[in-house]
């Protein structure tokens, strides 16, 4: 995959913009636990960021999914995990079944407001006893009339302490697990930015050892009535949906990384060349050459792996195994490169304000988020022919 002039432009624009609006403010964002979603995402909206590849008639730019993976790439300058991971929920998490299956009008009433940024959203698919286990889902929508009741609860939700909107995967039957599930489009506030709906709590703010500066929720929904044609596509098709969502999701984590990992091994190189010790610097050590040389590989080698999985998938193929090695890769490589620099850092290093550190607590998350890494490994197994699916009854 070859970023055009195009690509970089757009990759230009918002690191600029990352450098004016999201940099400054990222100390105070993450003491606060919270980021104002309305303010920033609204600033992206302006700028044309938040709908690349949705469709023109909906305010998106009608592109390819490259843009979307030149863009996660270029959100790796901001300085810490949780903004960019929010970002990243609005534009390829929780928008792209709506604006692949979503009916014209269900579009105009949640996308085209998503895209302008003046509408917050969220992905409802973990619960307390569902991460992992997608199809063990337990919230329930029952019909009553045209309308669906939905009850159940929702557990790790990006965004969720500021959303609009949950694009929700919720149980509409009875029939076998993977068959059974719909993805309805759930009003968390009776106007933007304002008060939660009724039967909508937010049960607990949940506190994070990293993505600090990103909401993160556990939300209960008791006998909440939306509309039965909110719901997306065809009911009982809402598990296939989440796993075409989930492979943008992954992408857009391999490419996210790319630079954030990059910056991170540089700011080690600057530090190791600075640092005094035993009458040399840090950098003088034949050892941290090499470690320093050895990660950069590391990373080179996941763009190249990510680029191949983007460049196929945007050809229309089927890159279910590259996928999940990128985002395998991606987990990986966040807990090594951060973890190997910090050591570099010493005392430094371990201390709550270093950038690195930050990056050595944020990124934790990437082997478990978005599909853990056991999960990808289950995938690339069963792709390969080494493990087989359990017989069903």
């Amino acid at each position: 995959m070859q970023f055009t002039h195009e690509h970089l432009e757009i990759q230009k624009t918002l690191k600029r913009f990352i450098d004016a609006e999201i940099n400054p403010h990222v100390d105070e964002w993450e003491a606060a636990e919270i980021f104002p979603a309305h303010e920033v995402f609204k600033k992206l909206g302006n700028l044309g960021l938040l709908g690349l590849t949705k469709p023109e008639a909906f305010g998106g730019a009608g592109l390819d999914y490259s843009y979307a993976m030149a863009m996660a790439e270029a959100l790796g300058h901001i300085e810490c995990g949780g903004v960019p991971m929010a970002i990243g929920v609005q534009t390829d998490m929780c928008t792209p079944a709506l604006a692949r299956f979503g009916s014209d009008e269900l579009r105009r009433e949640f996308l085209v407001p998503a895209i302008a940024g003046d509408m917050v959203g969220c992905i409802g698919v973990s619960e307390p006893a569902a991460g992992s286990d997608v199809a063990g889902i337990k919230s329930v929508a029952r019909k009553d009339g045209d309308d669906y009741v939905i009850t159940g609860q929702k557990m790790w939700i990006t965004n969720s302490l500021q959303a609009d909107w949950m694009c929700m995967l919720v149980n509409t039957g009875d029939g076998p697990i993977h068959k059974n599930k719909s993805l309805v489009m759930v009003p968390m506030r009776d106007a933007p930015n304002g008060k939660l709906t009724r039967g909508i709590e937010v049960a607990q703010k949940i506190r994070k050892i990293g993505m600090n500066s990103s909401d993160t929720g556990l939300i209960y929904f008791d006998e909440i009535r939306v509309p039965q044609r909110y719901r997306i596509g065809a009911e009982g098709q809402g598990f296939i949906y989440q796993m075409q969502q989930f492979q943008e999701e992954r992408l857009w984590a391999a490419a996210s990384c790319l630079q954030s990992l990059t910056n991170c091994i540089q700011w080690t190189v600057e530090w190791a060349q600075e640092r005094k010790l035993f009458g040399a610097t840090l950098a003088d050590q034949q050892w941290v050459q090499f470690k320093l040389a050895e990660l950069k590989t590391e990373v080179e080698s996941l763009r190249a792996l990510t680029y191949r999985a983007g460049e196929l998938y945007v050809q229309g193929q089927d890159v279910l195994e590259l996928a999940s090695m990128a985002k395998l890769k991606a987990g990986r490589l966040n807990r090594i490169v951060p973890d190997t620099c910090l050591q570099f850092w010493g005392g430094m290093g371990f201390t709550w304000e270093n950038k690195v550190s930050r990056m050595y607590r944020d990124g934790r998350l990437g082997s478990i988020g978005g599909g853990a890494d056991e999960v990808m490994l289950g995938i690339l197994a069963r792709i390969m022919g080494v493990a087989k699916r359990p017989a069903t009854a």
